[in-house]
């Protein structure tokens, strides 16, 4: 063991390498949790509409006129310059709840009962409950509409459960964090106490400290660049597999906010094998002789 542990800074790190990357690993799966949470919640955002009923006595042209307003709304969103705006007539709704309860209210009622009505998607940034409250009072403000209506207790209930889930992720991911800084310091000390012998004679010579250092923050960054490579590795392994088994799931992947994540990954493996190792090599040299035997 003695001649393994010859060189300066020379010690047993697969121990710190697989445990650091296992560490990194469930980091990175959490952000990539959070990650594909956040498309969701987009996703779901973007697919919502805003329902806006039209006076029954309006004519064509008076209906044309109320979309030309609405499409002039900035919460409006738009796709190649096309307000995502729909028509939908009061023919179709009476055709669709026919189909779906098989009764014929028009016997009954001798009327078609529902409106003409338009649904417009909005923009991102406007999916708040105060903004969607102001949308909902603008828009009822304009000549022809009877009524806009939109799934508030739906838009509440994704806010809320999103901004639960973000907290619970980055709480994760701080417990996650400081293991790891404790299992390395930990790590590095037992390797730092089978190399005290050469340590104290190097100081006795006259070593500064950053020579003493130097070796075991290089290796302290090789071990953190391997474990963060291997950790991204691992997540990327684990994407394809869920993309193959979990239905329309590629569809929330963003592969350039995924590169982003692993670099992260990456950078936070050497960030902490660096600062651990400093900081272990700062307390350690700072030792009492006595405490050191």
């Amino acid at each position: 063991m003695q001649k393994k542990n010859r060189k300066l800074g020379s010690y047993p790190s697969m121990l710190i390498i697989l445990s650091l990357t296992a560490a990194l690993f469930l980091v990175a799966f959490s952000g990539w949790i959070a990650l594909t949470s956040k498309q969701l919640v987009l996703y779901i955002k973007q697919n919502i509409e805003v329902q806006v009923y039209l006076d029954k006595s309006l004519t064509q042209i008076q209906k044309d006129s109320v979309r030309n307003l609405i499409a002039q709304k900035n919460y409006v969103a738009y796709s190649d310059n096309v307000p995502q705006i729909k028509f939908i007539s009061k023919e179709s709704t009476a055709e669709k709840v026919l189909k779906e309860t098989n009764e014929d209210f028009r016997s009954i009622l001798g009327e078609n009962p529902y409106r003409d009505a338009f649904s417009l998607k909005l923009k991102e940034e406007y999916f708040k409950e105060e903004e969607l409250a102001k949308i909902k009072a603008d828009l009822e403000s304009v000549p022809g509409i009877f009524e806009a209506d939109y799934a508030k207790d739906f838009v509440d209930s994704i806010n809320k459960n999103a901004n639960k889930a973000y907290l619970i992720i980055a709480s994760i991911v701080v417990l996650l964090l400081i293991a790891i800084v404790l299992l390395i310091n930990n790590t590095i000390r037992l390797a730092l106490y089978s190399q005290r012998f050469i340590i104290r004679s190097m100081q006795l010579v006259g070593a500064t400290d950053w020579f003493i250092q130097k070796p075991f923050i290089s290796r302290g960054i090789l071990q953190g660049f391997i474990s963060g490579v291997m950790a991204s590795a691992l997540l990327i392994i684990v994407e394809q597999i869920a993309i193959r088994e979990i239905e329309n799931l590629g569809i929330l992947q963003n592969f350039t906010k995924l590169s982003i994540l692993c670099g992260f990954v990456i950078l936070l493996g050497i960030l902490i094998g660096v600062l651990s190792t400093f900081q272990s090599m700062y307390r350690y040299l700072r030792t009492d002789l006595e405490d050191l035997y």
